[in-house]
């Protein structure tokens, strides 16, 4: 299946430069005027060279700006069908309206997928391996998403920490330590909260990795290794909790691969873990 101009993007966009990065930001806030205007134009726009768009457009694997064009115009044509399509209609039943809904889930899942990065995943890995302490920070739904996290880690190597209130959040990010890593998860990137805690892991010279489902946005850029959740948003469903679905499954990596990395130290977590439940159960 080809990859959509926008995943390839969004999967480039932080080894992109700066001028790159404004190009990216600007084409995905505007596809239907770059896919209807001319270089010229968009260059006087974005106050940048002819040339500099035409790279742009081989960089992410077309021959010229004029087949890169006609991609972003294709895609918006088959997307704005595809929202037809998929859109939960007052008439659906219930059975329809739960089978678009996994029908959304399922595709999130594949074109997040798509653009998982080995090199972002090895980086991130060893990040968290070679740390003392790994904090989960995250606010509202992304809150949630933390803490699902930090219970699933309890079960890992790693020493982890996380809290539900949001100023031990704050207290807890200034006393990191460059020897420390912090997860840090907002759908949209633009959360202040989360904005603000990033900010102070990375005065505390802490590691910051980064979920989210925006690659432009401001707590994206803070990251030291940055994972993009996509998803696709239909009426009623909001984008947030579609993109849930996929941010939970990169945690689910993470873990799985340090659990790989540290096998024995992993074992004889989950065995104290294990034994300490079953003791209380039984």
């Amino acid at each position: 299946m080809e990859v959509s101009v926008r995943l390839k993007i969004k999967s480039l966009y932080n080894g992109l430069s700066t001028k790159e990065q404004n190009i990216a930001d600007y084409i995905l806030e505007n596809p239907i005027s770059v896919a209807h205007n001319s270089i010229s134009y968009l260059s006087d726009e974005l106050n940048v060279a002819d040339s500099t768009l035409f790279q742009f457009a081989k960089k992410l694997g077309y021959s010229g700006f004029k087949e890169f064009k006609m991609a972003i115009l294709i895609e918006e044509n088959n997307f704005s069908t595809t929202s037809i399509h998929e859109k939960i209609e007052i008439d659906d039943n219930e059975l329809t309206m739960a089978q678009k809904v996994f029908d959304s889930n399922i595709k999130t899942l594949t074109n997040t997928k798509k653009i998982l990065g080995l090199d972002d995943l090895k980086k991130a890995a060893e990040i968290i391996s070679n740390s003392n302490i790994l904090y989960f920070f995250g606010v509202g739904g992304s809150g949630i998403l933390a803490e699902d996290a930090y219970h699933k880690f309890l079960r890992s190597p790693a020493h982890v920490r996380h809290s539900t209130d949001y100023h031990i959040q704050l207290m807890e990010a200034s006393l990191l330590t460059p020897q420390d890593c912090a997860i840090c998860i907002s759908h949209t990137g633009k959360s202040k909260e989360t904005i603000r805690i990033a900010e102070i892991v990375k005065e505390a010279g802490a590691k910051v990795i980064v979920i989210t489902s925006h690659a432009s946005s401001p707590l994206a850029k803070i990251g030291d290794v940055v994972f993009i959740s996509i998803s696709e948003e239909i009426e009623f469903h909001s984008e947030a909790l579609s993109s849930r679905i996929s941010q939970l499954s990169i945690l689910d990596s993470l873990y799985v691969i340090l659990m790989f990395m540290n096998k024995e130290k992993s074992k004889e977590a989950l065995s104290k873990v294990r034994r300490t439940i079953w003791d209380v159960k039984h």
